[in-house]
């Protein structure tokens, strides 16, 4: 599926190209969307591969979510920082992972970007990277430091790649064999997850204790090493996912029965979570989104 300027729509791999290579000229935003492997269910749903020209450097403020990002930087440098933290320079090439983030992070492009993203689940990352979730929590971590030559390796491949359906094929096989090599996280915080992700956040962390019988220091702990945050942070960072999510797809949002749908107790809750979250206010961050449907503004 294929994004470009906002419209949607399904095309073939071929032509998917073909559209990324005319915003040389045209400029805008385009995006690829395409399934992963069934081989990699609850690590990886689908992959991105996006393209972007624009007629100058362009700042974003990228909202948290309830997944670890992935992301293999094909284009210009990219500059990536947390809202307090000198930036860092992803090269071309290279790329990093974001472990569940309490709070906005700021990227930059000089006008330019190519690369492709995956959105993990923080199990699966747990899978993957076999290393403890909460060392990458509220941190973007480049690849090679958290992966080693293999992130080297699969950059290679994805450039030298000739299409985005290639670039795709290599990512299943890539993880598909990384993930045979793979630990299991423990059945109890797959249980407690899902747990939390089926209710977006509302089921009490003392009920989750109980039905494990479990203390709640014991669950506390095994969460955080295996998600990356307590079970209460990961709770509220549903929540405002499910708020961001609706965002997306309302031009003019009803708060108060947003905040009802997504569980907060009223309209001041939601306004506090995203002040947490987003660094804005619901109504601040509309006023941010871009033109091209690419995201919010930085400032």
């Amino acid at each position: 599926m294929l994004t470009h300027r906002g419209t949607i729509m399904t095309e073939t791999a071929t032509h998917n190209d073909e559209v990324m290579a005319a915003l040389a000229f045209e400029g805008g935003l385009a995006l690829v969307r395409h399934a992963a492997s069934p081989r990699l269910r609850g690590v990886a749903r689908d992959y991105w591969g996006y393209a972007e020209q624009t007629s100058g450097p362009l700042r974003r403020r990228e909202l948290p979510s309830a997944g670890v990002i992935f992301i293999v930087n094909l284009g210009a440098p990219l500059l990536v920082a947390q809202p307090w933290s000198a930036p860092q320079v992803i090269p071309t090439g290279s790329g990093f992972i974001a472990g569940l983030h309490e709070t906005y992070s700021l990227t930059e492009t000089a006008g330019s970007q190519a690369g492709v993203e995956l959105r993990l689940s923080p199990l699966g990352a747990y899978r993957l990277l076999g290393q403890s979730m909460d060392a990458l929590a509220n941190r973007s971590v480049p690849l090679d430091q958290v992966c080693g030559v293999w992130a080297g390796e699969l950059a290679e491949r994805l450039q030298a790649a000739p299409t985005w359906n290639d670039r795709f094929a290599a990512l299943d096989t890539a993880l598909g064999a990384w993930l045979a090599e793979a630990r299991d996280p423990s059945p109890e915080i797959t249980w407690a997850w899902r747990q939390l992700a089926m209710s977006g956040g509302r089921v009490p962390i003392a009920t989750l204790a109980e039905e494990l019988r479990w203390s709640p220091k014991r669950l506390i702990t095994r969460f955080r090493e295996q998600v990356g945050l307590t079970p209460k942070r990961v709770a509220r960072l549903l929540r405002f996912q499910c708020a961001t999510n609706l965002l997306a797809v309302s031009e003019t949002p009803d708060w108060g029965a947003l905040a009802w749908q997504c569980g907060y107790y009223d309209q001041s809750h939601l306004i506090h979570e995203f002040q947490r979250f987003a660094g804005d206010t619901p109504d601040g961050l509309m006023r941010r989104r871009l033109a091209t449907g690419g995201g919010f503004a930085a400032d």
